[in-house]
């Protein structure tokens, strides 16, 4: 394994850093923080202008045809800044999926969401449903075309998508439908760091098939496994900075004549949160690098996801306390840093649904 950067992925860092150092300011976080709805079209518009957007989609929707190291460090910049731009759901899953498995019609979406001109989402959670890869929502096909009916949680930016993608049963198997959320119940969900999330209600609702029904669940395995990396490498970026933010408080804040990382229980806490970064790197480097090669990589996307909750736990929580009543404090950046940590913890599954999975794979 050669785990070196591309210059692609470099490339790419660099720039979405700089377009959201630029426009991420404290300011703007606090504005996000009230604001009806926490996503940020500057951001997005900028992002799309620079190419970033559409960098990682296949040439054939106008990308240059790079992969998951590319987008991981998009993602990771993306966390870092705590950036309120639905990369993820719209480009990495709804466009890339799009674009590997649809038509035409689909190909088309796929190219104007790489633009930016339309944001695509994802409804992979299910209520009382822990396994997203086995979904209770139900597709039938009619005279009329296909029809679903069940409920979606947690479905970040249908408020503002044209297409969402949906995983369906279908006689036993697993098919993949994009339906228009305008035909659907969506109802808005509150959630720890105010990301749009909504509860979406399917009733006899219209869908079109992706694909083929028989391919249905490698595509669902193909959304999935991105979706998790995707979350992961999002938890990375908010706690590479976070830790950041925590050890230059500790070398500054003073109590009892000393700054406080001086003392030991707290060198000790940030000592251990650094470990848990850095083996949240390599967990995501790992599953990105074999996802990028077109190895296997179910075991090692499972292990990010786990690192990302267990590990986001921890170093969040530590990032809280060290900081002391300042880290609760609304009117301090390392709030928002917890609340997004936290999301990440438990978006698409909490490490108890990860080690799981793992199991499953070693009994095979």
């Amino acid at each position: 394994m050669d785990f070196t950067p591309t210059e692609a992925q470099l490339d790419l860092s660099r720039l979405t850093g700089e377009v959201c150092g630029k426009l991420v300011t404290a300011d703007r976080l606090r504005e996000l923080d009230t604001a009806e709805e926490r996503f940020d079209p500057q951001v997005w518009n900028a992002l799309a202008e620079t190419g970033v957007l559409a960098a990682a989609l296949p040439e054939s929707v106008g990308g240059n045809d790079l992969g998951p190291l590319e987008q991981v460090a998009i993602l990771r910049e993306l966390g870092s800044h705590l950036a309120a731009a639905p990369y993820l759901w719209s480009v990495v899953l709804g466009a890339g999926a799009l674009a590997r498995f649809g038509a035409a019609a689909h190909q088309d979406l796929a190219a104007r969401a790489g633009a930016g001109s339309v944001i695509l989402t994802v409804a992979l959670a299910e209520e009382h449903n822990w396994e997203p890869a086995k979904p209770t929502t139900t597709a039938v096909e009619t005279a009329a075309g296909w029809r679903l009916t069940g409920v979606k949680t947690t479905v970040p930016y249908v408020n503002r998508a044209e297409r969402m993608l949906i995983p369906a049963t279908v006689s036993g198997t697993t098919a993949v439908f994009s339906v228009d959320p305008a035909a659907a119940k969506v109802t808005a969900q509150q959630n720890v760091d105010h990301s749009p999330e909504f509860w979406v209600e399917l009733a006899d609702t219209p869908g079109e098939l992706l694909g083929a029904v028989a391919a249905g669940t490698e595509i669902l395995d193909w959304i999935l496994t991105r979706a998790w990396l995707g979350i992961s490498a999002l938890q990375l970026g908010t706690l590479e900075r976070a830790l950041e933010l925590v050890a230059a408080y500790a070398k500054e804040r003073e109590q009892f004549g000393k700054t406080i990382g001086g003392f030991q229980a707290v060198a000790q806490r940030l000592a251990d949160a650094y470990i848990d970064v850095q083996g949240l790197r390599l967990a995501v480097t790992q599953a990105a690098w074999l996802m990028a090669e077109d190895l296997p990589a179910a075991e090692a996307v499972h292990t990010a996801k786990f690192w990302a909750a267990d590990a986001g736990h921890r170093v969040a929580h530590t990032v809280v306390h060290v900081h002391g009543g300042v880290g609760i404090d609304r009117d301090h950046i390392v709030h928002n840093y917890f609340t997004a940590a936290k999301h990440n913890e438990f978006a698409l599954g909490p490490g108890t649904d990860h080690l799981r999975a793992i199991g499953a794979q070693l009994a095979t």
